[in-house]
């Protein structure tokens, strides 16, 4: 779809899937914008994990989330629909990317929802953009590499493709404009986790907006770690699932809706 056909949310009618493409920063960023026009005109938006796309991320919360909130769903560089480009995947570009979408769909302020990878691009948004930021949802994210165990950080050095989830692995080739790129985005998203560096307790304490974290306790992410940075935010609240690891957050959507149902109202009314 070209860049031109991409419209405004108040054209979208409600409880209406509505796709499109935005020339964001030398891409052409795949978005979906679905659910009732929120009555407040701030949206809901989903950040997807790493070598992930909206429907492995989101599919199941999506249906749910959208029966109350207008949701604003995209996919990052190289990602599902979103052709890559020329450059590394890096969290801070794909925090200008989506600040870029929002300018082009004429919103100014949104609350956030930022699944693994997603939860990384959410705080870094939420220190390059604070301006565009109502709240955070923060769900399987660290702040800092001591979050997850060494044993997970010496995972990247010697990775392969045949490392990454066959779930992943089709849900690449059923939507990438070039699926033959399947290698190279697996290199480049493997370095984009050898490569980080996270951020400091000083910069998470400048994370104003309220926020809710989410995890799940077998999570990668140690729950000691979420409790710290539950700490060092200065309005945090934290959210446990039991019996719970990392890819099966994606399944406990109805949990998920509930908390962020629960958390939006109360943190952030109308």
């Amino acid at each position: 779809m070209p860049a031109a056909l991409a419209i405004s949310l108040c054209a979208v009618p409600a409880g209406v899937i509505q796709p499109g493409y935005a020339p964001v920063n030398g891409l052409q960023l795949y978005y979906e914008i679905h659910g009732k026009p929120a009555k407040d005109g701030v949206p809901l938006v989903l950040l997807h994990g790493g070598g992930s796309n909206i429907e492995t991320s989101f599919g199941k919360l999506i249906p749910m989330l959208s029966k109350t909130l207008r949701v604003i769903a995209f996919e990052q560089q190289g990602h599902g629909r979103t052709a890559d480009v020329d450059r590394p995947f890096s969290f801070a570009p794909s925090a200008d990317d989506a600040v870029a979408l929002l300018e082009h769909l004429h919103v100014a302020k949104a609350d956030f929802l930022g699944y693994s990878n997603g939860g990384q691009i959410a705080l870094e948004i939420a220190l390059r953009h604070p301006e565009v930021v109502r709240s955070l949802i923060v769900q399987s994210a660290f702040f800092s590499r001591d979050g997850a165990a060494t044993e997970f950080w010496q995972g990247f050095e010697h990775a392969k493709l045949d490392d990454m989830p066959l779930e992943l692995q089709k849900a690449y080739l059923a939507t990438a404009p070039h699926p033959e790129q399947l290698p190279s985005f697996f290199a480049k998203s493997v370095q984009r986790m050898r490569d980080f560096k996270g951020w400091t307790p000083a910069q998470i304490q400048r994370i104003h907006a309220p926020t809710l974290l989410v995890l799940g306790d077998r999570d990668v992410v140690r729950v000691e770690h979420a409790a710290q940075m539950q700490h060092l935010l200065p309005d945090a609240r934290l959210a446990v699932l039991p019996a719970t690891d990392h890819m099966a957050m994606t399944e406990r959507a109805a949990d998920v809706a509930r908390l962020v149902d629960g958390f939006l109202p109360r943190s952030v009314p109308p």
